[in-house]
């Protein structure tokens, strides 16, 4: 019996030694997809619906064949709001996991930005779903990375053509202390030089609880408007004590970043009035039928709602157009990394939900000022305040 035993495992040994390693059928026929998302920590508020915007498209895609006739199967990672763990978690998408692309970088901007020197070592095509303008410049240092959100400097400037039109010429700006928040003091510095706009910066710590000094300051410079650049709580301090401070007569607005009902729900009466620079995709219902963003926003909409029960907000279609864009990229490079990374770089007039994509290879952000347009928010839901 036992010499039977040892002759049939011998068989089987010589077989795998001809056949090759036992690979799992699904391995030789996926494309692999890696994400890094917090879905604990400061930062979780966002990653629920950004997991769930990239869990939709991913069955989309696969629902309907896959890519080049393969499905695509997703690693996934919660981060919980460390950059240590996100790092980690990066270099196991890498090393082990053998991920073509990685699409979501933490859903924290610095932690984007430790990422990508991973990815860029390891010459693997990243598609980051966070804010900041410096995950994607220089061009020359992030020759493999892209991002789904759209860049400060033309925030700035949509939100300079606002200020022109309200003949407004002071601003404050509170920002806060996360790569998010000075990535966009830095810029709003070149905008207001080039656009003659006076600016007073205050700055604050994103687990703060009280902003009356910096609001303090910015009363006694006489601003006109008021900037307030965090994804935290803290900016539903800034907007109640702002109230409180007599600061209620003038503009405050909200960066992209803070287009959350949650966040005016808790504001409840201080979020009156308040004003938030986005993308189109919160306020798809009352954009013009000739806007190309309007089928597609009212068709994640439906779909989102369907699954979720639940509207989604923009972070969802941020990582809802990432998943496409690799998709995209995916079609025309396969497993050549190298080849999705220039097909990344190609991409023209792609309508996704947050806007019109257009890369280049010297332009790894493909949306523009013409993606955004103004918010406000009535009756439990954000409304379009000003389209152009």
């Amino acid at each position: 019996m036992i010499h039977s035993l040892l002759r049939h495992s011998l068989k089987l040994v010589l077989a795998c030694a001809v056949a090759g390693p036992l690979v799992p059928a699904m391995a030789q026929d996926t494309y692999k997809i890696g994400s890094v998302l917090s879905m604990t920590g400061p930062a979780a508020f966002l990653g629920e619906d950004m997991k769930a915007g990239m869990e939709l498209a991913l069955d989309e895609i696969n629902a309907k064949g896959g890519v080049n006739g393969k499905k695509l199967e997703w690693f996934f990672y919660d981060a919980e709001s460390q950059t240590q763990k996100g790092l980690t978690a990066t270099r196991r998408l890498l090393t082990q996991d053998k991920v073509e692309m990685i699409v979501g970088g933490g859903n924290m901007s610095g932690m984007a930005i430790a990422m990508l020197q991973q990815t860029e070592k390891a010459a693997v095509p990243f598609i980051s779903t966070e804010g900041s303008m410096q995950i994607v410049t220089p061009v020359a240092e992030r020759a493999w990375t892209f991002k789904s959100t759209v860049d400060d400097d033309q925030v700035m400037e949509r939100l300079a053509d606002y200020f022109a039109k309200k003949s407004i010429k002071k601003i404050g700006m509170l920002a806060d202390s996360s790569g998010f928040g000075q990535s966009a003091v830095e810029q709003l510095k070149k905008t207001a030089a080039a656009r003659g706009l006076d600016v007073a910066y205050e700055s604050f710590n994103p687990t703060d609880t009280d902003m009356t000094p910096q609001l303090s300051a910015l009363k006694a410079a006489g601003v006109q408007a008021i900037l307030c650049w965090t994804v935290t709580p803290a900016g539903v301090v800034a907007m109640k004590q702002a109230k409180t401070l007599g600061l209620g007569d003038i503009p405050f607005v909200h960066s992209y970043g803070f287009v959350d009902k949650r966040y005016m729900d808790l504001a409840g009466d201080a979020a009156k009035g308040v004003l938030l620079v986005s993308v189109k995709f919160p306020v798809g219902e009352d954009l013009p039928d000739s806007d190309p963003a309007k089928p597609r926003i009212l068709a994640l909409n439906k779909n989102f709602e369907a699954r979720f029960k639940r509207r989604p907000n923009q972070f969802a279609a941020q990582t809802y157009d990432a998943i496409y864009l690799a998709k995209t990229a995916l079609e025309k490079g396969g497993t050549d990394k190298e080849k999705v990374r220039d097909a990344l770089g190609a991409i023209r007039n792609y309508n996704g939900v947050g806007g019109t994509f257009n890369f280049s290879p010297t332009q790894h952000s493909g949306l523009s000022k013409a993606d955004l347009v103004l918010l406000k928010y009535e009756g439990g839901r954000f409304r379009l305040a000003d389209y152009q």
